[in-house]
C-alpha cells in the first residue's frame, strides 16, 4: 500500500482529519449553520479529485472542470447531504451516486453558466488535478474503478501527511524520512542498518522505531476510514474493501 503525496496542497495540515465526521454531518440539526457548511466543504475539498478523475473519463478538460465545480456547488447549496439517510453509510459511495445523478441531469443543460453560475464555489486546484489525471492509466480502469482507486490513494495521502506532521511536531522528522518506505511492510536488515547509521542509533532501535511508526500509520488509517462512515462498526469491512480496491 503506497501513495504519491507529492501533490499535497501547501495548507494540507489545516484540513486533515477534521473533527466533523460524515456521521456528524448527517446528524447536523442546523444545516444553515457555519459548522455544517465548513464540515461539508472540508469533506468535499478532501475528496474532489477522485470525482474529477471520474468525470474526466467521460468529458474533456473544460467541461469536466465546470461539471465538477458545479456538482460541489449544487451539493452545498441544496444541502443534499443533510437529507441523506443513514443507509448511505459510505461517504465515497454517496458522493459517486450523487455525481452520477447530477451528470444525468446536466445532460439536459447546454451551457456551463447554467451549471455553476452564481453558486457557491470551492477552491479546487484543477491545474494540479489535470496534471495528475494525465498520468492515470489510459485504458485499464473504468471511470468507477478509477474513482475508487483514487479515493483510497487520497485517503492514504492524508494519513501519510498527518503522520509526517505528527513526527515533525515530535522532533522526529528524520525518522519519517528514514522509515516512510517501510510503512506498509517490513524493511530488510540492511535497510535498518543504513537508517541506524543516519539516525545514530542501533539497528535494533531503528527496527523498533519503524515498528512504532507503522503502528501509528495503521491507527491513523483506521481513523481516516471511520471519518467517512456513518457507523464505526463498518470500519473493518470498509478497510478490507479499500485494500481490495488498491490491490485490484
Amino acid at each position: 500500500m503506497s501513495a504519491d503525496h507529492s501533490n499535497m496542497p501547501a495548507n494540507a495540515e489545516k484540513r486533515h482529519f477534521a473533527t466533523t465526521q460524515w456521521s456528524i454531518v448527517l446528524a447536523a440539526g442546523d444545516v444553515d449553520g457555519q459548522d455544517y457548511r465548513m464540515a461539508l466543504a472540508q469533506l468535499c475539498e478532501n475528496y474532489w479529485y477522485p470525482l474529477y478523475a471520474y468525470v474526466r473519463r467521460v468529458a474533456e478538460v473544460q467541461e469536466a472542470q465546470d461539471l465538477t465545480q458545479a456538482f460541489f456547488s449544487n451539493l452545498l447549496e441544496k444541502q443534499t447531504i443533510a437529507r441523506a439517510d443513514h443507509d448511505r453509510g459510505r461517504f465515497r459511495d454517496f458522493l459517486l451516486a450523487s455525481l452520477k445523478n447530477f451528470l444525468a441531469n446536466q445532460r439536459h443543460r447546454a451551457h456551463a453558466e447554467k451549471r455553476g453560475g452564481g453558486k457557491m464555489k470551492l477552491s479546487l486546484d484543477f491545474a494540479a488535478g489535470e496534471s495528475r489525471y494525465q498520468i492515470e492509466p489510459s485504458h485499464e480502469l473504468t471511470a468507477e474503478k478509477l474513482y475508487e482507486r483514487r479515493w483510497v490513494l487520497t485517503l492514504l495521502d492524508q494519513v501519510i501527511e498527518h503522520l509526517r506532521l505528527e513526527l515533525i511536531a515530535a522532533g522526529k522528522a528524520d525518522d519519517f524520512e528514514q522509515f516512510k518506505g517501510a510503512l506498509t511492510g517490513e524493511a530488510t536488515a540492511d535497510d535498518y542498518a543504513r537508517s541506524a547509521e543516519v539516525l545514530k542509533i542501533t539497528p535494533a532501535a531503528a527496527k523498533q522505531a519503524a515498528y512504532r511508526m507503522r503502528k501509528r500509520f495503521r491507527q491513523l488509517f483506521r481513523q481516516g476510514v471511520a471519518q467517512t462512515l456513518a457507523d464505526e462498526a463498518d470500519v473493518d469491512d470498509e478497510i478490507g474493501r479499500l485494500l481490495e480496491i488498491l490491490a485490484g
